[in-house]
């Protein structure tokens, strides 16, 4: 298979799964659900195949997929991928497919649009993981925006009207703010360069001078500070989650947050190293404030779903955190824990979504007892809640622990400061499973709920699996990363200028090539052999 276009297969595999549904008829709605699944389960394969044939001892792109786009204008449909978007890859094509099964059942109302939303913002979602040319990134980023909104504003709640323009507008403005920045930097680089691109590693050989660095990691930095969200830029999110629909609600927390957070790794801190040290303080006390704000809120909550939603502003901030402590422990650790909150996050808004199918509520005081009626139900919301609290032997605890650990090393009180959260997320998410599950039965309806079904399970049973493995063995997640994390932290620790262009890569640059002789960190896994396969599967 050396010369099957892996990404943009797996990229736009989902889109053509959405124009057969287009075909066929509005019933019957196992028929579209089935197509919807059956299309998401092939993407989830093929982003299995890619990961067995990925080098994880490589730090540079593989896979590329290179052709000319607006030649004109310096624009290519330019593929690839590294340790920092595979994980994130295989985290969107396994919830597509879970969101796509949990749906089944909930979804009897213009089936056929939904799955159609839902295939067209898996392929934006991957595109945006997978594009290495600026504009075609934007592309992406612009298009995932469209079924998002409609997904919001047909099958969400009362308020969805408000919240999905609300979502809207301020995701364009910071994407606005992008497309502007793009164009400076293209029009910076062009005299740098042999013919004018757009292309990432072309433009990561260009040296800019600090003050323009300045301006445009403004830019940047507001656009993916507005999706992460950061405080104060979040205001958007919790009324997102609350309207949207369960299967809206999970790809928002499980994926959409975490473009904000790659862009930042992706774009703004190789692009512009001098200005992300620059701005470093600013951002740390700005996740800082994230993370205390979010849990605070959160606890403050009488709306289960609204809980959750606070919740990922709280460990969004410790992802932020993590990253902008520069080191491999804390980027490394940002970015399992990415993966852990998709996992986690998302599993706890199914759990939401399945109660509030039995009962059509969501208010605490609605609850108690539940473990005593519906206890396979009750046991699942417990091993999820522990592991967004961080339990040790659960995923969460991994990805937090590496956070602070390596924020600590250089600014011992910003870890203090994080590990309150790390508190109070306990102190909100027990106070939630304590109402819901234990104490008496409060309310007759309460009594005859019916316990999870056996499709239920199944849905619920892969993220299960993922919350105990990463954290009880974390190492292949680890590593998967560890070559294209050095990379990225010896380009910001060297400058543009230490860098410049390399032999080989796309366009004669190699991404973060320089690391292989910068690794000065200690590994986090122990060494392993070279894998006997190239980039792309080459033997």
């Amino acid at each position: 298979m050396p010369d099957l276009p892996l990404l943009s297969l797996l990229t736009f595999l989902p889109a053509a799964g959405a124009a057969l549904l287009l075909l066929l008829p509005r019933k019957p709605l196992s028929l579209l659900g089935g197509l919807a699944v059956a299309v998401t389960a092939a993407d989830f394969i093929l982003s299995v195949l890619l990961y067995a044939r990925f080098d994880p001892a490589e730090a540079g792109v593989q896979f590329v997929e290179e052709a000319a786009w607006i030649p004109r204008l310096g624009i290519q449909y330019l593929l690839g991928v590294d340790g920092i978007s595979l994980p994130l890859i295989l985290l969107t094509t396994l919830l597509g497919l879970l969101v796509a099964a949990a749906s089944l059942p909930w979804i009897r109302e213009r089936a056929k649009e939904y799955y159609i939303c839902l295939l067209l913002l898996q392929t934006g979602m991957l595109g945006v993981f997978v594009a290495l040319d600026l504009i075609l990134f934007y592309v992406f980023w612009e298009a995932m925006l469209i079924p998002m909104y409609f997904l919001i504003g047909v099958w969400g709640g009362p308020r969805r009207i408000y919240a999905t323009i609300k979502f809207f507008l301020y995701t364009m403005a910071g994407s606005v703010l992008m497309l502007l920045a793009i164009f400076a930097l293209y029009f910076a680089a062009r005299a740098a360069l042999p013919a004018p691109s757009f292309a990432l590693p072309a433009l990561l050989g260009v040296v800019l001078p600090p003050e323009k660095q300045t301006w445009l990691f403004l830019a940047f930095a507001l656009a993916f500070a507005i999706k992460v969200p950061m405080v104060p830029f979040h205001t958007w999110l919790p009324d997102a989650h609350v309207e949207a629909p369960t299967g809206g609600s999970v790809i928002l927390a499980g994926v959409l947050l975490k473009m904000g957070t790659y862009g930042f790794l992706r774009f703004a801190l190789p692009l512009f190293p001098d200005a992300t040290r620059a701005f470093l303080p600013l951002v740390a006390w700005l996740a800082i404030a994230g993370i205390l704000y979010g849990a605070l809120v959160a606890l403050a909550q009488t709306d289960v779903k609204s809980l959750v939603a606070y919740s990922s502003v709280s460990h969004l901030g410790f992802v932020m955190l993590g990253i902008f402590a520069l080191n491999v422990q804390g980027v490394a650790g940002a970015l399992l824990q990415m993966v852990n909150h998709g996992l986690s996050t998302g599993a706890l808004f199914l759990l939401v979504g399945m109660l509030y199918e039995r009962r059509h509520t969501r208010m605490l005081a609605d609850f108690g007892g539940l473990f005593r009626v519906i206890p396979v139900y009750g046991g699942i919301l417990l091993v999820i809640a522990l592991s967004s609290i961080g339990l040790p032997g659960l995923n969460g605890f991994v990805g937090e622990f590496l956070i602070l650990a390596g924020t600590f090393k250089f600014w011992p009180l910003y870890a203090v400061l994080g590990a309150a959260g790390v508190v109070l997320g306990a102190w909100y998410m027990l106070r939630m499973v304590q109402q819901v599950l234990f104490g008496p039965v409060r309310h007759e309806a309460n009594r005859n709920l019916r316990d999870l079904t056996v499709a239920e399970v199944g849905v619920l049973a892969p993220i299960l699996l993922l919350v105990v493995w990463i954290g009880v063995y974390p190492a292949p997640f680890l590593s998967m990363s560890e070559a294209s994390v050095k990379a990225l932290l010896a380009r910001v620790e060297q400058g543009a200028a230490a860098v410049g262009p390399a032999a080989g890569g796309v366009d004669g640059q190699a991404y973060g090539r320089p690391a292989r002789a910068a690794g000065a960190e200690a590994s986090l896994v122990l060494p392993r052999a070279p894998l006997a396969r190239g980039a792309g599967g080459q033997p």
